[in-house]
């Protein structure tokens, strides 16, 4: 039996503590009570955006126009005026539910309208509506610019750093997958996706640094906590160009030339995916099969003829089966094995070492600096390995590498440092996980 009970409204008195399981909210929710204290902007988001779309459309339009009006009071003609495409009715019933939501105050003394300092909260949460163009990195742009934005004003709440890190471990997330996905068309979108998340990481990098000199100054450890955990989830991503480099360079190895056309097999299915029957790609052949086909009728008599005819024609004889060759001795020589660098030895003895005499927290400097610039530049490009999940179930030095027992932690300074070939690096730490 279907269940005939009306669904839900938005408008129902309906207290939000008994969808939960104890009869009340969740206490120990920041979040949960941060909503709770702002209960008159939820109301006049409700009251903006419930009801059929139609209705949304009219009432969001008239509210952006009325915040987009230079006067500070605002008279019913002048409204009217404005409003000139808008039926009367229908321009009433949405002022009525703008002064009921609290977003328009309605002066009876001076019969004139005043924007009341609620509608200005909730234009600018409306902003992204009011944007020409919509992109797929809309989302991670707002983010930074709320971010950086409240950065500059002293708003800047730990909430915020929080969306924006879940956002960049989403986004790392989609890449990875795109990756494994093998598929080269599939890469080159995520790749231009990915490029245009690197420029807006780059750019909001300044004030990633701000916030943390700015947490540590203020004493802020929460605030200082989140903005480098933020930093470590815009490294991550960084390590990933390098792997999209080597990921797309491997669907250009596996790529089809046909014949000596110079056309690959890119090029075909780029070609195929442009025809207007791209669903319906037999309608390509055209009148290609447009003869019938016309079957051959064979009698049983002229099967059993032409059977008799095949095994009495003359057929070559078959060659004699020669024996295998003699056996030969090899001749003496030497197996060439590529080998892995000795500077990736040279780390794993020195972790180990590390960990057989039980040290903690050791700075990153001496694991990464000796002999020349390359090799201190290698060394560094290995740290990231260290507790990879992904590389830990590799054979040899690579999963070795992954599974020390050790943890890279970059800092936001840097300084100079007494080495030969390098002058200048970033301040870091290599944690135990026996700590």
């Amino acid at each position: 039996m279907s269940d005939l009970r009306p669904a839900p409204t938005p408008d129902d008195p309906r207290s939000p503590d008994e969808f939960f399981r104890d009869g009340g909210g969740p206490v120990d929710s920041l979040l949960w009570w941060q909503l709770e204290r702002h209960e008159a902007l939820l109301a006049a988001q409700r009251a903006l955006f419930g009801g059929e779309a139609a209705w949304v459309r009219l009432r969001v339009w008239v509210f952006l126009e009325l915040m987009a009006l230079p006067a500070a009071r605002l008279a019913r003609d002048e409204l009217n005026r404005h409003f000139h495409h808008v039926k009367e009715d229908a321009l009433e019933t949405v002022l009525k539910r703008l002064r009921d939501a609290g977003l328009l105050h309605w002066d009876a003394s001076t019969q004139t309208y005043a924007i009341t300092p609620l509608a200005q909260q909730v234009v600018g949460m409306l902003q992204p509506l009011t944007a020409d163009t919509a992109g797929p990195d809309d989302d991670l742009a707002a983010l930074l610019a709320g971010v950086a934005g409240a950065h500059q004003l002293g708003l800047l709440e730990p909430q915020q750093l929080n969306m924006l890190q879940a956002q960049l471990a989403r986004l790392r997330e989609e890449f990875a997958d795109a990756m494994a996905s093998g598929s080269e068309f599939e890469l080159r979108r995520a790749n231009a996706r990915f490029e245009r998340a690197m420029a807006l990481v780059d750019r909001a990098s300044d004030a990633v640094k701000a916030i943390i000199e700015q947490a540590q100054a203020s004493g802020h450890a929460r605030l200082e906590r989140l903005a480098r955990d933020l930093g470590h989830a815009q490294a991550s991503l960084l390590v990933m160009a390098s792997q999209f480099n080597r990921a797309l360079q491997q669907a250009d190895r596996q790529r089809v030339t046909l014949g000596s056309t110079g056309v690959t097999t890119t090029d075909l299915r780029q070609w195929l995916q442009r025809q207007a029957g791209a669903g319906e790609l037999h309608a390509l052949l055209g009148e290609a099969l447009s003869t019938g086909v016309q079957p051959v009728i064979v009698a049983a008599q002229e099967l059993v003829d032409g059977a008799e005819a095949e095994f009495e024609r003359d057929r070559p004889k078959p060659a004699d089966v020669a024996g295998l060759p003699a056996a030969q001795a090899a001749p003496d020589g030497r197996l060439e094995v590529l080998s892995l660098p000795a500077e990736l030895g040279a780390l794993q003895a020195l972790l180990n070492g590390w960990t057989a005499e039980g040290r903690g927290v050791q700075p990153v400097a001496p694991a990464v600096l000796g002999g020349s610039y390359a090799s201190a530049a290698y060394r560094a490009q290995l740290l990231p390995l260290l507790g990879d999940p992904q590389a830990r179930h590799l054979k040899g030095a690579t999963g070795d590498m992954a599974r020390q027992p050790w943890r890279v932690r970059w800092s936001a300074e840097q300084g100079p440092v007494d080495d030969e070939t390098v002058a200048w690096m970033s301040r870091g730490e290599l944690m135990s996980d026996t700590e």
